[in-house]
């Protein structure tokens, strides 16, 4: 099925490939790389691309592309996943997926995929498996390793791999005892220029850290489970459960895991947090324009709006920019032509502004269109969706855990047009 593995950077080097049956040429990135420079954003490269002989599937994550070459016609989402999972596990390994990280690990990054991957069909990609198999990088165990010669894999087949609950392995064991819950959702909007919602919805993932020993059985009830859409659940989790009673009933993976996602496209249940008055104006003579940005928080339930940032693509004839800002710094890079406003905390009293002149070339036309702005924000302890959790009942087991859920709201992609 999967043939290849690319790993590209942003700056387009290959900097690491695995092949699972025949070596595939790395020119078949030509085609990639012509559909990035078309796509000119990242996250604009189309995620299935077309050769006369194979089909490139790539997602982007932590500024890497990981491009898998097929050769036959495959459920692209079923490559997708995939995808994600082996970056998953670079995090999990690794403490990040990064480029730096893969190069310092890649004797563990090839043992990876080998386990991952057989034939091109996927096979163990359960962290707790992996686990068992590869042993995690330690500095300890790489002086060992280099001194004896030995490797990280280990010599028995993992307790999970037979087992009815692969995700899961047998005899854990903790002295506290913990399951700690994170609900983040992504807004992602677009704005008309009077401030109108033209598009909004959050995607949503509750992430989980649970530290449990034994075999407990968990159950998670919510407030209001009927405004999500479009969940995709944990394989750990009861499907018939949640279509009936509305209700997460699962045993969990030992440690760090992704229990759900979901998202509510219902745009009467989408709030926006935060609203932005602004002016960009260029005048008919003279090469110079003017600009006016206010951003203020809103329906944000008394919680504070922090690490905002606002960020412009500016047209190509703007040489440059005389801005004072109130609250924050501002940057404007000549090159790239991108105007970056790092605000911080919102203040209710008094409202961020940045106001200025802009510089035009002399005797260049006058900007056909405005520039869009690009808002960055993080709001802890509110999902702004409204879910909320209700409770969380252990069950096969008799001690008390640790338990506690944190609410985090982030700006997706969220555009204010002008």
């Amino acid at each position: 099925m999967i043939h290849s593995l690319f790993l590209i950077n942003s700056a387009g080097d290959i900097f690491l490939e695995k092949h699972w049956k025949s070596v595939i040429s790395r020119s078949v990135c030509d085609y990639f790389f012509e559909a990035q420079e078309k796509a000119g954003e990242p996250d604009n490269v189309p995620p299935v691309i077309r050769t006369p002989h194979h089909y490139l599937i790539n997602i982007y994550r932590e500024k890497i592309f990981f491009v898998s070459v097929i050769q036959t016609e495959v459920p692209p989402l079923f490559v997708i996943e995939f995808l994600h999972r082996v970056a998953e596990m670079f995090q999990d390994y690794f403490g990040e997926s990064s480029e730096a990280a893969i190069k310092d690990n890649v004797v563990i990054v090839y043992e990876l995929l080998e386990e991952m991957l057989d034939n091109g069909f996927p096979l163990a990609t359960e962290s707790n498996i992996l686990k068992e198999l590869i042993k995690p990088p330690t500095i300890l165990r790489s002086v060992v390793n280099t001194i004896t010669g030995s490797s990280n894999v280990g010599e028995t087949l993992p307790t999970g791999q037979l087992s009815t609950i692969p995700w899961r392995r047998a005899g854990v064991k903790y002295t506290n005892n913990e399951a700690y819950f994170d609900v983040v959702e992504e807004i992602d909007a677009i704005l008309d220029k009077s401030g109108t919602t033209v598009f909004a919805e959050i995607q949503g993932v509750i992430d989980a850290c649970v530290k449990l020993s034994g075999m407990p059985d968990l159950t998670l009830s919510f407030m209001n489970p009927r405004l999500l859409d479009d969940v995709s659940f944990h394989p750990c989790v009861r499907f018939k459960r949640w279509e009936s009673e509305r209700v997460l009933s699962f045993v969990p993976p030992d440690g760090n895991f992704q229990l759900m996602s979901y998202h509510v496209s219902a745009q009467n249940l989408v709030a926006i947090p935060v609203y932005v008055k602004q002016n960009i104006s260029f005048f008919e003579t003279g090469s110079s324009g003017r600009l006016d940005i206010t951003v203020g928080p809103k329906q944000t339930m008394g919680k504070t709006v922090e690490c905002v940032l606002v960020t412009i693509h500016m047209p190509k004839v703007i040489l440059s920019a005389n801005l004072t800002p109130t609250q924050g710094t501002y940057t404007y890079d000549p090159v790239t032509k991108i105007l970056m406003w790092d605000i911080g905390k919102l203040n209710h009293q008094k409202l961020p502004n940045l106001k200025g002149s802009l510089s035009l070339q002399s005797g260049a036309a006058k900007p056909e269109e405005n520039p869009s702005l690009n808002i960055e924000f993080k709001i802890q302890q509110l999902a702004i969706s409204g879910l909320k959790v209700n409770r969380l009942d252990m069950y096969g087991e008799k001690y008390k855990p640790f338990k506690g859920v944190k609410y985090v709201t982030k700006a997706g992609k969220f555009q204010v047009r002008t």
